[in-house]
């Protein structure tokens, strides 16, 4: 039996959406019905269209192109080779070509998007461009995706804000089915408290650069995602509990015989989910309230990343779906916390593979009634299906059957990483919402101790991150309790850059017996760790927020035990101090051809996007 707060929350989603997920779902639909009418979508298309749209592909293709009766799949890939976690998709389209073309479609790169590496901007100016990111992604998929050559898709994408950005934009087109073909993590390097060491050394100078360099290399060492569970991997997750990753895809390794199968799998499946077939399984059918809601409690029960409190927001938007950090915040009351994974343990997402991975995790939530089960997804109806695992039948060749699905009975195999419902490491989700005359916020309690989650401290502000990375290096902020306030972060600001780097210098005073917490409306990523932080506070400094009225010795409490967050000092009369950037100071590395998504981006409460509401 479904939880009854999990009942509550979605019965809320659905009422509160009934108009703008009616809307979308009329406009989708009207296009899936024309397609099962009328046969495959390039058959609509004008001579001279068809020609330019199959002038290039190989013969066998363009014959399969020329006919109507073959589905069309677009690939839309984020094929780069800087990217760790993207750079095995440079393999990926002739394998799904070739797969595709043994199940009876014919398969063609739509279209290429963006996807930045947010471990390399990590504070430098080209991290403001990060967050916007995810809406240039979307666009860019809607793009590839506008040809009307496609009756479904395969979406190839991994990190931060381009998982987020490529289902934003194929929800656009929702009457198509679309699948998200993983690439896997990259083997365990360096173990995860050897190299926080590391930095904290360096950040303290007892290490040199070639010291740290080395240190960091050893972590990120091959193709694959990072292992550490940030947003790329919280993305791969949810993406699995969403239906939208075949059972038991997310956590494979690369270039292993189960991680190509499972690649060629997700090929035929695309053809088989097609309007033309049997099991038409359209993308806004899959991405419905339900989906939604799993994906929050997947998140709170992974202790996942705190971007998604505003992902989450932006995708349900895209399918009509009105999502609100106050949903959230209900369900992180009754959703324990059963993983335990850097930052908030020692362990990388290899080892919750190998603990039982996706198949106990989801076996399990949905066990505890935590987790709707009667969800459409690109396997078939029901959430149940992922409770299996992909194996590969020993001596049988890939393409006779090799890949099977075994359900897993089994209980984790090791409770350090992954815990029964029954067993949690903490009764309430990772993440908490706080709110008080600072306005809304952001907490990620997962990883900070018992003892850290209430501060009272005078504020120390800045407006610039540099600025108290330098307070640091001078010893101004020793021997002192203080909640750093770093303003003018926001999307509206500069595009909300992840402030990481402060993540060290901070835990270095935090592990020296001081009281320190950060309060910023920007964002501290993915890898959020051990300091305590409202982040994402909205509304932000500059937006009117009540943040820009902050002065140094302010005294502010942060409990994010009881969800609040308060100034304790009278702001009465008091105007605003700082400003964000003009243009003309933003200009560099390409931000000044995105100061009209300053202009239009929506605050970090409304998922920071440009595109407005929902659908």
């Amino acid at each position: 039996m479904t939880n009854p707060v999990i009942t509550e929350v979605t019965e809320r989603v659905v009422a509160r959406s009934r108009e703008s997920r009616g809307a979308y779902l009329e406009r989708v639909r009207r296009a899936g019905a024309e397609l099962r009418e009328r046969g495959p979508a390039r058959g609509r298309l004008g001579c001279a269209n068809l020609a330019h749209g199959f002038a290039a592909a190989p013969a066998e293709d363009k014959l399969g192109l020329r006919g109507t009766a073959k589905p069309g799949v677009a690939i839309v890939t984020s094929y780069n080779d800087m990217l760790s976690a993207h750079q095995p998709y440079e393999t990926y389209p002739p394998e799904l070509k070739r797969a595709v073309r043994e199940a009876g479609g014919v398969a063609q790169v739509a279209g290429g998007v963006p996807a930045m590496c947010d471990g390399v901007t990590q504070g430098r100016a080209g991290m403001e461009l990060s967050l916007y990111s995810r809406d240039v992604i979307a666009m860019a998929t809607a793009i590839a995706l506008s040809h009307d050559m496609f009756d479904a898709s395969l979406l190839l994408g991994v990190c931060d804000k381009i998982v987020p950005g490529l289902l934003i934009g194929a929800l656009r087109f929702g009457h198509l089915p679309a699948i998200f073909v993983p690439a896997g993590p990259m083997t365990s390097g360096l173990p995860n408290k050897v190299k926080a060491r590391a930095r904290q050394a360096f950040a303290e100078g007892k290490i040199g650069r070639l010291e740290m360099l080395d240190a960091e290399a050893s972590s990120y060492h091959s193709p694959g995602t990072c292992t550490f569970y940030g947003t790329a991997n919280s993305n791969q997750l949810l993406m699995e509990v969403m239906g939208l990753h075949l059972p038991g895809a997310t956590f494979v390794n690369p270039h292993t015989e189960l991680r190509r199968a499972l690649t060629a799998a997700a090929a035929r499946r695309a053809v088989e989910i097609t309007p033309h077939g049997a099991e038409y399984t359209p993308l806004a059918e899959v991405v419905d309230e339900k989906a939604i809601v799993n994906a929050v409690v997947a998140l709170l029960a992974s202790g996942g990343s705190t971007n998604h409190t505003m992902h989450l927001v932006a995708m349900a938007a895209a399918a009509g779906i009105e999502l609100t950090w106050d949903d959230m915040a209900a369900l992180s009351k009754v959703v324990p916390l059963i993983t335990r994974m850097y930052p908030n343990g020692q362990a990388d997402v290899n080892h919750f593979q190998a603990a039982g991975g996706m198949a106990v995790f989801i076996g399990d939530l949905l066990d505890a009634g935590l987790l709707h089960e009667d969800v459409l997804t690109v396997a078939g109806r029901g959430l149940g299906l992922y409770r299996s695992a992909p194996v590969l039948k020993e001596g049988a060749a890939l393409k006779d059957g090799a890949l099977v699905w075994d359900e897993r009975t089994e209980p984790s195999t090791d409770t350090e990483v992954l815990r029964p419902v029954a067993e949690p490491f903490s009764s309430d989700g990772g993440i908490h919402m706080l709110s008080g005359n600072l306005g809304r916020a952001v907490s990620k309690v997962s990883a900070v101790k018992p003892e850290h989650l209430v501060i009272e401290a005078p504020a120390k502000v800045f407006d610039d991150q540099l600025d108290l990375l330098a307070a640091f290096e001078r010893g101004e902020l020793d021997g002192q309790d203080f909640v750093a306030v770093v303003r003018y972060q926001g999307p509206r600001a500069n595009g909300m850059p992840e402030l990481h780097k402060l993540t060290p210098p901070l835990a270095v005073l935090l592990d020296r017996g001081q009281k320190v917490a950060i309060v910023t409306d920007g964002r501290m990523s993915g890898a959020s760790g051990k300091v305590p932080a409202a982040i994402h506070l909205s509304p932000e400094a500059a937006d009117g927020g009540a943040i820009a009225l902050l002065r140094d010795g302010d005294v502010i409490r942060l409990d994010s035990a009881a969800g609040t967050l308060t100034v304790l000092a009278d702001l009465t009369g008091r105007t605003p101090e700082g400003a964000p950037l003009t243009d003309e100071q933003w200009a560099g590395t390409g931000r000044e051809l995105f100061a009209s998504f300053r202009r239009t981006v929506g605050p970090a409460e409304r998922g920071a996007s440009v595109f407005g509401g929902a659908a």
